[in-house]
């Protein structure tokens, strides 16, 4: 798989954000977040692009939040994925979804039109692409909900600093899919840490481990680059690759608990030892990242992707004065305590608080931690990619993008990568593989 290193489209992040206030939308004084519901009619209309399991899940949960909320387009790569999507939808909220065949929109372009017709745009597609919609949608004045991870690269990083930058100088709300933080367990396990229940943070232990996740048999239909976005999960140019696609859960739930502290620098120890075969892509099948933090904590990150191993996955915090078991909800040592309290679906919470914030005009921005969580996790997955020490600040600032930039992919574009004689694409080479400098 190729790697092209290259400044993103808009150079700087002030230098974007100067050139799109320039032609902010401002309507009688109001701004956008107030002006979209400024006529009395308080339909909310939510566009998905998107129409996979976690898109359809993310516009199911937001009609959740009001009967006022209406599903008005959807778009997706592929028809068949669309109108399976459009079809549960409409079973599950039936008075709710108004999809006409006009608004159902096939292909790379089908974005703009969805963009166009919403006041709110779900983006749960290739995760490669996640920078670029949330940008066009925040661009023309749209709030956006958008999926984990939150760009793919260093490049995509600071493409969506800048968006969730400009979404509050235009007052839109952007909402991460970083649910972690709407779990009212965690909240108040969290609070209790903050309060210093377990002391002085040492390390933490966090596990993403199951099976692989929706595999995709290549249709016979497809040439070699639409059966790559057809599996994207599995194709690293796309996803990322399991640290900043999975782990990138746990690492934010991590940076929550150091109060956002950044990583110095990681390394990391990763490979593929057993899901060989073309279904399972180009990406690795088990990682092992580890951070360390100014303050002396150290994470230790660890996925895997294997059928018949070991599934865990939970968090173990270790302080001085005691540990906190955080799937459980649970701290022992000088502390004992146990959250008794009424769980929660924060699926469900995260899109409440996007449609509430629009109700009540009082935008929410998730970019304080959406993006440096998925840096860290970007971080974390350039060390073991290289197996080299790998500083923060060199992976942050760097000019690293995998395959094509998104502006410039379809299906036209060359496959990034291709399958060898036996039907296995080429891997990363730790200690030989070189990403920056």
């Amino acid at each position: 798989m190729s790697t092209k290193k290259h400044k993103p489209a808009g150079a700087t992040r002030r230098e974007f954000l100067k050139a799109s206030m320039a032609t902010a939308a401002v309507v009688g004084g109001l701004s956008i977040a107030r002006a979209a519901h400024a006529a009395g009619d308080p339909t909310i209309k939510i566009g998905l692009v998107g129409c996979g399991g976690r898109g359809c899940g993310a516009a199911a949960q937001s009609m959740a939040a009001g009967p006022e909320v209406r599903l008005v387009a959807m778009c997706d790569l592929f028809d068949n994925r669309l109108q399976a999507g459009r079809k549960a939808l409409a079973n599950a909220c039936p008075k709710q979804v108004a999809v006409d065949d006009d608004h159902c929109h096939v292909g790379f372009d089908g974005y703009k039109k969805v963009i166009d017709a919403a006041d709110v745009v779900l983006i749960a597609c290739a995760s490669k692409f996640h920078p670029f919609y949330a940008e066009a949608a925040v661009k023309a004045g749209k709030h956006v909900f958008v999926e984990k991870p939150h760009a793919i690269d260093p490049v995509g990083v600071r493409r969506m600093e800048a968006v969730c930058d400009l979404a509050k100088e235009k007052g839109l709300s952007v909402v991460s899919g970083l649910h972690s933080r709407y779990n009212v367990g965690w909240q108040e396990t969290v609070k209790r840490i903050h309060d210093g229940a377990i002391g002085q943070i040492v390390a933490m232990q966090s596990m993403f481990l199951r099976g692989p996740y929706r595999l995709e048999p290549r249709d016979p239909n497809h040439n070699e680059i639409q059966y790559q976005y057809a599996n994207w999960y599995h194709f690293r140019w796309l996803s990322g690759d399991d640290v900043p696609q999975s782990l990138v859960h746990n690492v934010d739930r991590m940076l929550w608990i150091l109060k956002e502290e950044t990583p110095t620098w990681a390394f990391g120890l990763a490979g593929r030892s057993s899901s060989f075969g073309e279904i399972y892509g180009d990406m690795f099948d088990h990682h092992t990242a580890v951070y360390e933090f100014a303050s002396g904590a150290r994470l230790y990150a660890l996925c895997r992707t294997q059928l018949g191993c070991y599934d865990n996955a939970t968090d173990v915090v270790m302080g001085t004065k005691g540990t906190c078991h955080l799937g459980d909800c649970k701290i022992e040592g000088e502390t004992k305590w146990r959250f008794r309290g009424q769980h929660n679906d924060p699926y469900a919470a995260e899109q409440k608080a996007l449609i509430d914030s629009i109700r009540q005009g009082q935008p929410i921005n998730s970019g304080y931690h959406m993006n440096k969580s998925t840096m860290v996790g970007v971080l974390g997955q350039i060390a073991c990619y290289t197996g080299k020490a790998v500083a923060w600040d060199e992976a942050h600032a760097a000019n690293l993008q995998y395959g094509p930039a998104p502006d410039d992919s379809n299906f036209d574009t060359p496959p990034p990568t291709t399958p060898d004689p036996t039907g296995n694409y080429p891997l990363p080479l730790p200690g030989i593989t070189k990403l920056l400098g």
